[in-house]
């Protein structure tokens, strides 16, 4: 019987789903004729161990059932891998509720989409349908893979129709949209403004409650911060494109990019620095969602579709914006000791990797990235040691010396940098501009492929930093993007 499977597998005590007594004694679902057969389907989105969206097929007096990890494509590019599961009781059609920890598909399951279905072939290997659902439209196939003898429960699911009008797929090479340094707008109603964090920037995909994360210069750092995996899982169906920054936190509730530092060279942390330095996704725009791009779309508009979205976990939050009022937002974040603020115009449209006066930081500590170009011996305590680093941004001929910084290290962070700089050793001067003697007579010159973080009070007539601090490295900025800001 087809539902001794499901039976053994499930105690009616224990679980609040159907568990019938007894079932159809039909076993073999073959034959392309449907009529009497069932023409009804259904897709639960199951929270199990695994996020999955079983679709479930009525044939025969009882539904005849796929798990899908990501979901039914909407991309006929793009298959989705597919396991047969046992046959499942009619009444499971209209099952939601939570199947209790420790039994079998323990988890969450509430139906997704729910319709009729026309039969165009039913094969042992092969199963070609046409759903009509309130959610999922289209002709779909279901194959079992070649690698999986016959009777293998190893299937791929298709879309055979094209994508439904207007669909777009997620966008894979985009790049941030970034701020210019300035100062607060006058026509203060028609901006928006945002606490500025110190963090990392980052574009967070979901896909069938898949994340992937890329960092500003295209890296996927997907691996290094395991606790934002629990963001795709609430998301579920949802297919979107997030902007953020990833930021860790010091005790009195503000980001901290040398706390970070901790974290961001770090593939796969382990279970004691996941508890040592947690890490928070500041959301603060979307791209891209359920198919359609909004990069076109208003700050406005994209921020209502991202309030939407209702975000919020142990590790991922959606901050305020706030609607004019600019002043009064710089100076609160001056009282609570924060970087500073984003202003960003309401009217404005989304431009992907490029730098633009339509998004203002305004900060009250001055911070800029800058290329590392060599160091100068230590003397004194810090004999046989970095003293100080040279550094450099990109100006129109070439790398440009922008003066030294030593304050900022400590004992390790000068080792790290000494382990880190050392094969990058080379003869000569990266610089395309002249560097003081004073500097150049004892310096120790690398290939320029490291960018550091530093806090300074200006910048000099010369272009030279002043006083500047040293931060951290950041692997998230390429070298030849370093500008002076």
């Amino acid at each position: 019987m087809p539902l001794d499977t499901y039976r053994a597998k499930r105690d009616a005590r224990r679980t609040p789903e159907p568990v019938p007594d007894t079932g159809s004694t039909v076993v073999d679902h073959t034959g392309d004729a449907q009529a009497g057969r069932g023409d009804t389907f259904v897709v639960q989105e199951h929270h199990a161990t695994a996020l999955h969206w079983d679709v479930r097929l009525e044939r025969d007096g009882v539904l005849v059932s796929w798990a899908v990890p990501k979901g039914l494509p909407l991309d006929p590019a793009t298959n989705h891998l597919a396991k047969q599961t046992e046959d499942h009781p009619l009444a499971y059609a209209t099952f939601a509720g939570e199947i209790p920890r420790g039994e079998y598909g323990g988890g969450r399951v509430t139906v997704w989409d729910s319709g009729t279905y026309e039969l165009e072939k039913w094969q042992p290997d092969e199963v070609k349908v046409v759903l009509h659902g309130s959610r999922v439209e289209g002709r779909y196939v279901f194959f079992r893979t070649r690698s999986g003898r016959s009777g293998s429960d190893s299937w791929m699911v298709h879309r055979m129709d094209g994508p439904p009008p207007g669909w777009a797929p997620l966008p894979q090479d985009l790049r941030p949209m970034l701020a210019t340094a300035g100062t607060l707008p006058p026509d203060d109603d028609a901006w928006a403004y945002e606490v500025k964090w110190d963090g990392v920037r980052a574009l967070v995909a979901v896909d069938g409650g898949r994340l992937r994360i890329t960092s500003r210069n295209g890296n996927d750092v997907t691996s290094s911060y395991p606790e934002l995996r629990g963001l795709g899982l609430q998301l579920g169906s949802r297919q979107v494109l997030l902007d953020g920054e990833i930021v860790a936190l010091t005790a009195e509730g503000r980001s901290d990019f040398g706390v970070l530092q901790a974290r961001m060279h770090v593939a796969r942390p382990g279970a004691a620095l996941l508890r040592s330095t947690p890490v928070q996704l500041v959301v603060f725009d979307v791209l891209h969602l359920e198919g359609e791009s909004l990069l076109d779309r208003t700050y406005d508009e994209r921020r209502a579709a991202l309030d939407g979205l209702e975000l919020e976990g142990e590790h991922w939050q959606v901050p305020p914006a706030f609607l004019g009022g600019g002043p009064a937002v710089l100076e609160a974040t001056r009282a609570q000791g924060l970087e500073g603020i984003v202003a960003k115009r309401r009217d404005s449209r989304y431009l992907p990797g490029q730098r633009t006066d339509c998004w203002r930081k305004v900060k009250h500590v001055r911070r800029t990235s800058v290329v590392i170009a060599g160091w100068k011996p230590g003397e004194g305590g810090r004999a046989g040691r970095i003293g100080s680093l040279l550094l450099g941004v990109q100006g129109p001929g070439g790398l440009e010396y922008a003066g030294h910084v030593g304050t900022g290290f400590s004992a390790a962070t000068l080792a790290d940098l000494g382990a880190r700089l050392e094969p990058l050793r080379r003869p000569d001067s990266p610089f395309a501009t002249p560097v003081p003697r004073l500097h150049a007579k004892s310096a120790v010159w690398v290939e320029p492929a490291l960018v550091a973080e530093v806090d300074y009070t200006e910048w000099t007539r010369d272009g030279r930093l002043r006083h500047p601090s040293y931060k951290g490295l950041r692997d998230d900025i390429d070298p030849e993007d370093v500008v002076r800001e």
